[in-house]
């Protein structure tokens, strides 16, 4: 995508990443900490910056299959900011994104159909499997969320994202540990992980957003000229 319109989505994504911090921070009320604005801000708002500056600037995707994606990225941070604020995904959000990706499958010029229906499935049996074998280590909005990024990236870019979300968790909780600031039997949310794992996965593999962009954009194409028999 063009610089500029590179440059408006990051913007864009920073305003976005501090209003989702701080909404988290008082909706719902019941469960409001009304906590100020600090750290957490500032690294939401410039993550979620430098998520969707690198998703556009990465895609080589036509206008409207990169502008999903940036779609689908506004739930994405709006779950994380209420995962690590409130250790819930909640339903409001999962539905809407769950929603979202399945309606974009059959037009996802990048990631196959069966592809991506077949990582939604494996990606939810996956972590349910290690909800099973490490109790309480993964937790069942975990298992909603694997769902639509499934879709999003396909049978073998959905592990991909999952594997590096549990390395970015692992470094994170022995950095915390190690600063005293959480201890062993701390719960530390991993949906914030998932959406890590999904950014890097988008802009890092050229299956999605690069080379076969272009395939997926010519064979869009060449439907639309069978069509109109052009």
């Amino acid at each position: 995508m063009q610089t500029p319109l590179a440059i408006a989505a990051g913007i864009g994504f920073v305003i976005l990443g501090a209003l989702a911090e701080r909404l988290a921070s008082v909706w719902p009320p019941d469960e409001a900490s009304r906590r100020a604005p600090g750290v957490r801000t500032a690294l939401l708002a410039a993550g979620a910056g430098v998520a969707g500056w690198a998703v556009a600037a990465r895609s080589e995707l036509p206008w409207w299959a990169t502008a999903a994606y940036l779609a689908l990225l506004v739930p994405l941070v709006l779950l994380s900011a209420t995962d690590l604020e409130q250790r819930r995904l909640p339903h409001l959000l999962l539905d809407p994104l769950i929603l979202g990706a399945a309606a974009f499958v059959p037009f996802n010029p990048a990631v196959d159909a069966i592809s991506a229906l077949i990582g939604a499935a494996v990606a939810v049996a996956f972590m349910g499997l290690l909800g099973v074998l490490i109790r309480s280590g993964v937790a069942l909005g975990d298992l909603y969320l694997v769902a639509p990024l499934g879709m999003m990236l396909g049978w073998d870019g959905v592990f991909v994202a999952i594997f590096i979300a549990a390395l970015l968790s692992a470094v994170t909780s022995l950095m915390l540990l190690a600063s005293r600031r959480v201890g062993l039997r701390s719960y530390i949310p991993f949906g914030p992980f998932l959406v890590a794992g999904a950014v890097i996965t988008l802009v890092r593999d050229d299956r999605i957003l690069g080379a076969t962009a272009e395939l997926g954009a010519s064979t869009l194409a060449a439907f639309a000229r069978a069509l109109t028999g052009g």
